[in-house]
């Protein structure tokens, strides 16, 4: 079957199943799912963090948790992006959990190297790109800092609603919640931010 080639700005539900039909099909098929939403999730992750070796960490786990669970994903009204955001979302929180994160895949990363061929496509300039950029937001970091004091399930939302961009139907598919929770979560962790700032 050959590989067909997506963009995430113009890729439907149906474009999204076959690429995961093809994932299935043939490993090789997932670096078309690293090289669409490999920036994103790891700005995402970068944005949570701020710390460019630490998000380095997590997006590859959270790229070798989803190609080894790759198999098992069916289509069911979740979309491949916000199963991939949810992966990288419990990366960050049970980092933020515990007092050193440990990825629990890289042994498996270095047992197969089609993996970690995808992981090293990113040039050495990205690194100072994201720092320059994460420099230059004071009041990002001054949020950020404040944000972390805040339980996971509100820095979650907000990460995911002002930094990301998500909407609460996005957030509620990634988080696996209901609309109504996202928003009451959204407005206490609000509230909470606002009296810390």
């Amino acid at each position: 079957m050959p590989i067909l080639h997506y963009s995430v700005a113009t890729m439907n539900p149906e474009q999204e199943k076959e690429l995961i039909e093809q994932c299935h099909a043939d490993p090789a098929a997932f670096g078309q799912v690293f090289d669409l939403w490999y920036k994103p999730v790891f700005g995402y992750i970068m944005r949570r963090t701020a710390d460019y070796d630490l998000s380095k960490d997590i997006a590859a786990e959270t790229f070798l948790k989803a190609f080894l669970k790759i198999n098992g994903f069916r289509w069911r009204g979740v979309s491949l992006s916000a199963w991939l955001y949810r992966i990288a979302g419990n990366e960050l929180n049970q980092y933020y959990r515990s007092s050193k994160y440990k990825p629990q895949s890289l042994q498996q990363l270095l047992e197969n190297p089609q993996m970690e061929k995808l992981l090293h496509q990113q040039d050495d300039d990205e690194r100072e790109v994201m720092e320059k950029e994460l420099r230059a937001f004071n009041n990002y970091n001054v949020i950020r800092t404040n944000m972390l004091k805040l339980d996971l399930k509100y820095q979650e939302v907000i990460a995911l609603r002002y930094f990301e961009q998500k909407t609460n139907t996005e957030i509620s598919a990634i988080l696996d919640k209901n609309e109504g929770t996202v928003k009451s979560l959204l407005s206490r962790g609000l509230e909470k931010l606002r009296n810390m700032l």
